[in-house]
């Protein structure tokens, strides 16, 4: 005897002999759609969410705080006009970060290999670290403002100091980190001390430095910008506090806004160097 078979369809699905689908969700479907639509697009969103906050802000501000608050576009138009000078001080800037911030580097990670590979530099030098690495870089900047010959050098001085504890102390750690085996390995290769630096441990370290390196940029900028409020005649920091003091506050706010860009490339820039680099690690 030959069983009668029912097929129950819904629109846009099929469903095995015998079986009662449940029907699709509209709400579901539409929820899959948005995400799917918005994904990717998620900082975007958040920009445009962000402007049309501000833009609230500054058209509900009232009194005296409707021009502490100015809207997107009359930023927008500040920014505009105030490009080239912004650019100089772009440049001015970088003549101090760019050797401040390099001489770091290498400093940091050679120092940070030495100490984090000899037993007895980090007896010596460890004690020194924890008490030294966590005081504010900021300290140091009316002294040495005072002690330096000219503001570049004394603010290249307190670039360096700000970005130098983290590159040193992540790359200590990771070379403090490589196993022991590999420095065995590299005596029964007959591979010098240097070339056991060099072709070992500096590669196996190189992650946790570059990760210094990072949290050292971020520093290094806002270092930057606090030693130009104190003495600087040119420089991102001082055209926002030039601005600050006229109360022209488009352009100090464009100013800020155009130094975030300018932090937001560099840190862009060193990522991009860090997967170039780091191309064994994804």
């Amino acid at each position: 005897m030959q069983e009668n078979v029912t097929w129950i369809e819904y629109p846009h699905q099929q469903t095995s002999p015998g079986v009662l689908a449940a029907p699709r969700r509209p709400e579901r479907d539409l929820m899959a759609k948005w995400l799917k639509l918005v994904k990717g697009k998620e900082a975007l969103i958040l920009l445009i969410m962000l402007l049309g906050l501000w833009s609230l802000i500054a058209q509900f501000a009232g009194g005296q705080h409707r021009y502490l608050f100015p809207s997107p576009v009359v930023t927008a138009r500040a920014l505009g006009a105030s490009l080239p000078e912004l650019l100089r001080g772009t440049y001015s800037s970088f003549l101090i970060l760019a050797p401040g911030y390099l001489l770091a580097v290498v400093m940091g990670i050679i120092w940070g290999i030495l100490v984090g590979t000899t037993e007895w530099l980090q007896r010596a030098f460890n004690p020194f670290a924890r008490v030294a690495a966590p005081v504010p870089p900021t300290i140091y900047i009316p002294y040495a403002i005072a002690l330096m010959a000219t503001f570049r050098a004394s603010a290249i001085f307190v670039v360096f100091i700000g970005a130098f504890w983290p590159i040193f102390l992540n790359t200590a750690a990771g070379a403090a980190a490589v196993p022991l085996r590999y420095r065995d390995n590299a005596r029964i290769l007959g591979l010098s001390r240097f070339e056991y630096l060099w072709r070992i441990v500096f590669p196996s370290s190189l992650p946790h430095s570059f990760s210094g390196m990072g949290v050292g940029l971020a520093l290094s900028f806002i270092l930057l910008t606090v030693a130009e409020l104190f003495g600087a005649n040119a420089g991102l920091g001082r055209f926002v506090q030039y601005y600050a003091d006229f109360a022209d506050y488009p352009r100090m706010v464009a100013g800020i806004i155009y130094t975030g860009l300018i932090t937001f490339l560099s840190m862009e820039l060193l990522e991009k160097i860090k997967r170039r680099a780091l191309f064994w690690v994804r």
